[in-house]
């Protein structure tokens, strides 16, 4: 059976073919600066590999450019579209009313479409993929996996602001992100471990960055809350800040409520602290001696063992931690800033393993070590192609 996963950003579509129940990836690509004249395509299979510049103007025009590439005739993977059984889309924000994953109909994308105003950036997006796939694919079933699902077995006591309560009925609550990561990751480090009782901290570190407290495979706390724009340092998301600061940028100095949003989102984080966005052009920048970007790893790395710290509190202690996604996997400067002088907690790294590259589960933590320090690359596509295969099959 092929699965064709779907992820529609504001300006991209990320896709993977997944042959299901063997996992195996047919192929994979995405399509970068939609709306541009000078759009990305990238596509890849195990023999072919296809890169190439082209106007794509819309989020159409590239979920079509996807298909006829899949059906071509040298390099496509599938005859027609009816071979797509099943496209599996990911949405950001399922509010109070997903808290699984859903077969979609009309009652489900008007559902979708009422949660526009608590994800204006992702859900709009999302649904417009759903419906440019029932376009392409009219016989494949299409199956959403909201990245706020994982996230609702977070009690009360961690969900609830301390807002009058009216405001939890409309609505204003934590409710999670990156859920489909940290899910994925969590359940492969639960079968490493070994364990039937597991008490884990999931660190998703890329351009959006968050923490999950998992106990026994359920979320029970989460960086990010009602928006995924708080808790750790971000690539320009400045994370957890005193919401004074905000009222003193626009009755002070004059800001408007659209600036300061601006500013928050996508002019602040390791941006904001260093000018530069990729963390690779920062550490680079670090070890030749630039003060900023030695300031802005460390406060990036002091986040994240401040959350480490809580985590253990409400846990009652780790088995251990997993640093996964871009930064998490590829970065072995954060991972050591991170675990250095946690020993008091039980995290001793193994500096050689750390340094080791690889594409699979890794266990990077000294061999006495009490906590297990894994990097587990994530993998959502394929996270949604199970949710999606395991929906339809039940």
């Amino acid at each position: 059976m092929n699965i064709l996963i779907i992820n529609c950003g504001s300006s991209s579509i990320k896709y993977q073919l997944i042959s299901m129940p063997s996992e195996g990836v047919v192929c994979e690509g995405l399509i970068e600066r939609i709306g541009s004249e000078s759009a990305l395509l990238k596509y890849r299979t195990d023999t072919d590999l296809l890169e190439e510049t082209l106007p794509i103007l819309s989020h159409k025009m590239g979920l079509l450019k996807i298909a006829r590439v899949l059906l071509d005739p040298l390099l496509g993977v599938i005859t027609n579209a009816d071979e797509i059984t099943i496209v599996g889309h990911r949405v950001v924000h399922g509010g109070k009313t997903f808290s699984d994953t859903s077969l979609i109909d009309a009652s489900v994308k008007e559902k979708i479409k009422n949660l526009f105003s608590l994800a204006p950036l992702h859900n709009p997006h999302n649904l417009e993929g759903i419906e440019l796939a029932e376009e392409i694919f009219p016989h494949a079933k299409q199956v959403a996996v909201f990245d706020t699902a994982f996230h609702h077995s977070i009690p009360d006591v961690a969900k609830k602001y301390a807002l009058p309560k009216e405001f939890f009925e409309n609505r204003v609550q934590v409710y999670g992100f990156h859920g489909t990561s940290h899910k994925y990751v969590s359940e492969k480090a639960i079968e490493y471990l070994q364990l039937k009782s597991s008490k884990i901290i999931s660190i998703h570190l890329g351009n959006g960055c968050s923490m999950t407290a998992i106990k026994d495979g359920k979320s029970i706390d989460h960086s990010m809350g009602f928006a995924p724009s708080n808790g750790l340092i971000m690539g320009s998301r400045s994370g957890d800040i005193d919401h004074a600061v905000i009222f003193y940028l626009v009755e002070t100095l004059g800001y408007t409520l659209e600036e300061v949003n601006t500013l928050l989102i996508k002019k602040s984080g390791m941006l904001g602290l260093t000018g530069f966005s990729d963390l690779r052009d920062i550490q680079t920048e670090a070890a030749n001696g630039n003060q900023d970007c030695i300031l802005a790893l460390q406060m990036n790395a002091y986040r994240i063992k401040k959350y480490i710290g809580a985590y253990a509190a409400i846990l009652n202690g780790i088995d251990a931690i997993i640093f996964t996604a871009g930064i998490g996997e590829n970065s072995a400067l954060i991972r050591e800033m991170v675990c250095t002088d946690l020993e008091y907690m039980g995290i001793t790294l193994d500096v050689e393993k750390n340094n080791t590259r690889s594409k699979t589960l890794l266990e990077i933590n000294k061999k006495e070590a009490k906590v297990k320090v894994l990097m587990i690359p994530t993998n959502e596509e394929l996270e949604i192609a199970k949710q999606a295969y395991r929906l339809i099959h039940l």
